[in-house]
């Protein structure tokens, strides 16, 4: 009874772990199955049946028969383990060492003894010796067919062959039994190389697909990274930019006991919730910049720092007349070259404009005194900033130039066609008509709560959707 249950728990489990497999772990274990069952089903056929009359004819020939059978069963565990080696041998995976082909190797060259031997003394049936021919390179041949090239197994075979048939020819076989012999030899060569060559030609297909797309898992997981380290550097950046700067005017004025300080903070404080909002749509991946926005938010913080800003073509086609993906690729370059502006060099004026063209529109942000300091970005090559807004850029099919223009000049240009278009940011949520990505819920199913009117967090918790644009008007006139 116990042993019963033992049989059936092992069929549990076998049948258990096969379920576990994958479908391509199924197929590779199915087809190095039947490839390791085949040189049994030849062993206790053609290896086997034309024994069993020469068990009769004496002591010899019956020796001769059981010795041929008890080493080509011996070849045929070789085989059996020599085989899932030499299947990765042949994908690549690993290298078969030559050395384990030593002992097949001699068993063959035994084998072969034998069967020359029962050719010269016992009474072999035409038929017989055929199939002993057959019968015997096919389990060395199985794996040997995977570690070496086909051109090199078919010069191998062939003098396999040659030796064999002028062996058989020394010892007395009567011509008509050579050349069935010499048939039997070109059927199992050309069986081995037809059936075992594809099958792990298929199985090498198969299992570098599967790598191609684990590979692809992992280039996706890593483009997302990129995304969400290229979107923080860009929505962080100009919101620290302008807490730095209202920070240090703060200071400045509550050394000076004006109780304008107190409205710096306070500015200070709702953009950093602001920020906070930015960064949880950033991880959710829907967030867009929205360029009349950017550009009066970019105006607001340079002239707070002192710098003289114009803006031009913003309320014409180049501006609010311009596709929402094309907008929204524009105002990620208007958030970032502002940025560039405040930390590098030591600018005076900076003049944005929009210029829209039969096909792209055209953004152009230059700025004075770049030569003081190194230029915004690290020139046309460098800087993270930049080298996001071109990969940002190049996926709508836009460009991304910037470098001097000029004494102490220094440009950014930015090039959009009419025709980009955004699509459904990772399927988090959906295009409304206007090009923007309406915001997907929570992942626990709450949406946002709505923020308050004077852009304070609602009592839900959640702060303010959009970063407020600093008012040129709402700075003191001391600085």
């Amino acid at each position: 009874m116990k042993g019963l249950r033992g049989v059936i728990g092992r069929v549990r489990g076998w049948r258990r772990g096969w379920h576990e497999r994958t479908k391509l772990q199924r197929i590779d274990l199915y087809t190095r199955g039947t490839l390791a069952v085949l040189p049994w089903v030849f062993l206790a056929s053609w290896g086997l049946l034309p024994l069993l009359p020469v068990l009769g004819e004496g002591p010899v020939p019956a020796g001769l028969a059981v010795a041929f059978f008890a080493v080509n069963t011996a070849l045929c565990v070789l085989s059996n383990r020599h085989l899932g080696a030499a299947f990765a041998h042949h994908r690549g995976a690993e290298t078969f060492p030559v050395r384990q082909l030593r002992l097949p190797a001699a068993l063959l060259a035994l084998l072969t003894g034998l069967v020359v031997a029962l050719a010269a003394t016992a009474d072999l049936k035409d038929a017989g010796l055929a199939l002993l021919v057959l019968d015997v390179p096919l389990a060395f041949a199985i794996p040997y067919v995977l570690l070496v090239p086909v051109r090199t197994y078919l010069v191998h075979s062939a003098v396999y062959a040659a030796v064999l048939v002028g062996l058989l020819a020394a010892v007395g076989v009567p011509a008509e039994l050579l050349f069935g012999a010499v048939l039997s030899m070109l059927v199992a060569i050309l069986l081995v190389l037809s059936s075992v060559r594809p099958s792990a030609w298929s199985m090498s297909a198969m299992w570098q697909a599967e790598e191609a797309r684990d590979m692809q898992a992992r280039l996706a997981v890593a483009e997302e990274r990129l995304r969400f380290g290229r979107d923080m550097h860009d929505v962080l950046g100009r919101n620290l930019s302008v807490i730095a700067l209202k920070s240090e005017l703060a200071v400045e004025l509550a050394q000076r006991g004006n109780a304008a300080a107190v409205d710096q903070m306070v500015e200070v404080q709702r953009i950093a919730r602001a920020s906070q909002q930015e960064v949880r749509d950033v991880v959710r991946g829907y967030r867009e910049a929205d360029l009349p926005t950017e550009l009066m938010g970019a105006r607001g913080v340079l002239q707070a720092a002192g710098i003289s800003v114009t803006v031009e073509g913003a309320d014409g086609p180049a501006g609010i007349g311009a596709p929402a993906a094309v907008q929204a690729a524009l105002g990620w370059v208007v958030r970032e070259t502002a940025t560039n502006v405040l930390r590098h060099g030591d600018p005076t004026h900076c003049s944005i404009r929009l210029a829209r063209t039969r096909d792209a529109v055209v953004l152009e942000v230059e700025n004075d005194g770049a030569g003081a300091a190194d230029p915004p970005g690290g020139g046309d090559g460098g800087g993270s900033g930049l080298a996001g807004l071109r990969e940002r850029l190049g996926a709508l099919g836009g460009t991304l130039t910037a470098g001097p223009a000029g004494d102490d000049l220094f440009r950014v240009t930015a090039t959009v066609p009419l025709t980009a278009s955004r699509p459904d940011p990772d399927g988090r949520g959906t295009s409304a008509p206007d090009g923007r990505a309406t915001p997907a819920p929570d992942p626990d199913g709450r949406a946002d709560p709505a923020p308050a009117p004077d852009g304070r967090p609602s009592p839900g918790g959640s702060p303010a959707s959009s970063p407020p644009s600093p008012d040129p008007s709402a700075l003191p006139e001391e600085r």
